[in-house]
């Protein structure tokens, strides 16, 4: 993976661009800081994909959405009514 400071990054463009579709992502950095990457599409589109399930599939699963337990109905207290 190469490095591109961002003057260079704009001013061969081009060239950072042709390098990411041969070789792979390319970081782009500012001021010594990494700041973003420029990857192919086709990898772009696959860890979008499987980054994460879609609400739709989330929603439909049978699977546990949370790691914690809720408590029972009905086991908790009620404060005392407020007397005006």
């Amino acid at each position: 993976m190469r490095t591109w400071p961002v003057h260079d990054a704009k001013a061969r463009f081009s060239q950072l661009l042709d390098a990411c579709v041969s070789e792979g992502p390319q970081i782009v950095t500012r001021r010594g800081e990494e700041a973003a990457v420029l990857v192919p599409i086709a990898e772009w589109k696959r860890l979008s994909n499987s980054a994460r399930p879609s609400l739709k599939s989330l929603l439909l699963s049978d699977c546990d959405r949370a790691d914690f337990a809720l408590p029972q109905r009905g086991s908790a207290r009620r404060r005392p009514g407020v007397v005006l």
